[in-house]
């Protein structure tokens, strides 16, 4: 699982692992990597922390590669959860900004699933989850490079779901809305009023967000293909 030393990465790895899993906890941050491994071992989980810089290609090939090994050949679930979420003007986004996004949000992801989903489809099953955002599916001031790169990723889903679904690899993601964690702490006010606007009245927890994931990873969700599930509150609904 990507991005799991924190918020809706850690909270889904805990939930995983409490499942049954054997969670790989990828992040680059390795003192909260391991920390949430401890927390998962803790419980009597099965958890492993595993370097990687997802921003980076060769990198994120060595994570699926030692992501195998460390899952005794093989991968089940993989989490496509890593992300980042700047905010600001069109006119002001740099080259650079546009490539790290598009580097961590679109093509890690591809990667990943070049590499893993083959062998899911070789054994006949297997579950990929990607994580999108709300502003993939509602036109937000500010967000044209965050929401452009989740849109990309809820096509890739769809058409992952169609390459790799007929071999039994299920491939869906999770639109969260506004989740109250520790990245977007200092979004402050900001993020309640947005969360206001849905039915809900407020933000989310990784908790939430987390049990969605945890579905469509499990054989509860087996004839579940290509979907979107949005956990938003009911933002997008209404």
């Amino acid at each position: 699982m990507t991005g799991a030393t924190s918020g809706i990465g850690a909270a889904t790895a805990a939930l995983l692992a409490e499942r049954g899993a054997h969670v790989l906890v990828a992040g680059r941050d390795r003192a909260r990597g391991e920390s949430v491994v401890a927390a998962i071992r803790d419980r009597g989980g099965r958890a492993d922390f595993v370097a990687a810089d997802l921003r980076e290609a060769e990198s994120v090939r060595r994570l699926a590669r030692e992501a195998a090994t460390l899952g005794g050949g093989r991968v089940d679930i993989l989490v496509n959860n890593a992300g980042s979420y700047p905010f600001g003007p069109t006119e002001q986004t740099q080259d650079r900004d546009l490539d790290a996004v598009y580097a961590l949000n679109v093509k890690a992801p591809f990667h990943l699933v070049a590499a893993l989903a083959p062998a899911m489809a070789e054994r006949g099953g297997g579950a990929i989850v990607n994580l999108s955002t709300i502003a993939a599916e509602t036109g937000m001031a500010g967000m044209a490079l965050y929401g452009s790169s989740k849109a990309a990723v809820e096509l890739l889903t769809k058409a992952w779901a169609a390459e790799y679904g007929p071999r039994g690899v299920r491939v869906n993601a999770v639109r969260p809305g506004p989740v109250r964690t520790e990245g977007t702490a200092d979004m402050g006010e900001d993020l309640d009023a947005l969360a206001a606007q849905a039915p809900a009245g407020r933000p989310g927890t990784p908790q939430e967000i987390a049990e969605a994931i945890a579905y469509l990873a499990g054989d509860a969700a087996s004839f579940v293909h290509g979907a979107v599930l949005s956990v938003d509150g009911g933002r997008t609904a209404v």
